[in-house]
């Protein structure tokens, strides 16, 4: 995992805020596709730690912001967690998410809903080699006893039912509901959940639930009422599972990442490029030739993204332990 700038007490060239800004905005145009995981780019990108860890601790500071100040007890345990947040990796994530947000969803509106098997083919292949990093995560980190090793038997077990039960969840054929407050709300939670869990989309979970194209609506059409009780129920959602993800990427790092890995596994049945309206399977067909081309260049672009980025952990390494 790249460290964070700010934790290595360096001060970070310009270029590395550029980099993290097309991360956040890579992050940002893989919301906007249903059955495509933010969170799964954030794993390939390598800033999930850093995102969730720094969620996390601006969470607490500003739960005991609210607590200890009117109790008279300041706010040095506040401002504490608050200087644990990466700031210089979190605040040009967050800009290259909202602006890949603003302008990428216009434009998926259209090919998502114009060149449904093209769009799918790319993703899938994306997704499918972006597997590797949850996998060879999981096979380094430590067991419970303290040991490394490569993945046993219960491992994969776990990592298997983990991804049937995904399966089915993006199995379920797309809802249509009302857009009213309550319902606006609970639907961020849910949504906000699968953005920091790789395997889930939260356009996908919003595109079953029957508020994809209404957000994607209010987002083109500025509609700020719609946007303000969506970002309500995103703060709450995002209180709801961060810490919890903090701590177990903190005490259960492996079988988290195994949980991860099933969880990708079993969201690449939403992407299948041959699908009706429904959400049945069919057999490739229309497109065959394309739909295989855009898996192809899918599943490169990633193979190439991890090499890279490989190439340049192993490089700051050796510059840091020189």
């Amino acid at each position: 995992m790249t460290t964070s700038p700010q934790r290595t007490g360096r001060a970070p060239a310009w270029t590395s805020y550029g980099v993290d800004a097309v991360r956040g905005a890579l992050i940002g145009t893989a919301e906007t596709v249903p059955g495509v995981s933010g969170g799964t780019v954030a794993l390939v990108t390598r800033v999930y730690d850093t995102a969730i860890t720094s969620a996390g601790h601006l969470i607490t500071g500003a739960v005991r912001a609210v607590t200890d100040v009117p109790r008279g007890k300041g706010t040095a345990r506040a401002a504490t967690e608050f200087r644990s947040v990466a700031w210089r990796t979190v605040i040009p994530l967050l800009a290259g998410m909202a602006v890949a947000l603003l302008v990428m969803a216009r434009f998926m509106e259209g090919w998502v809903e114009d060149y449904p098997i093209q769009t799918r083919a790319l993703f899938f292949g994306m997704v499918l080699a972006s597997l590797w990093v949850p996998c060879s995560m999981a096979s380094k980190a430590p067991r419970r006893d303290g040991s490394s090793s490569a993945w046993a038997w219960n491992d994969a077990l776990i990592a298997l039912v983990t991804g049937v039960v995904v399966y089915i969840v993006v199995s379920l054929p797309p809802g249509n509901v009302e857009a009213t407050a309550p319902v606006i709300i609970l639907s961020a939670a849910v949504a906000i959940c699968a953005l920091v869990l790789p395997g889930l989309s939260g356009s996908f979970l919003l595109l079953t639930i029957g508020l994809y194209q209404p957000t994607l609506g209010a987002v083109n059409d500025r509609d700020f009422g719609y946007l303000g009780l969506f970002a309500l129920g995103a703060i709450i959602g995002l209180g709801s599972i961060v810490k919890l993800l903090q701590w177990l990427l903190e005490h259960r790092k492996r079988i988290t990442l195994v949980v991860l890995t099933g969880l990708m596994a079993g969201s690449l049945r939403a992407l299948w490029p041959w699908q009706n309206d429904d959400r049945d399977l069919l057999a490739p067909g229309e497109n065959l030739g394309m739909a295989i081309t855009l898996g192809l260049v899918g599943f490169a672009v990633v193979a190439v993204v991890l090499v890279v980025e490989a190439r340049m952990t192993r490089a700051q390494e050796r510059t840091t332990s020189a």
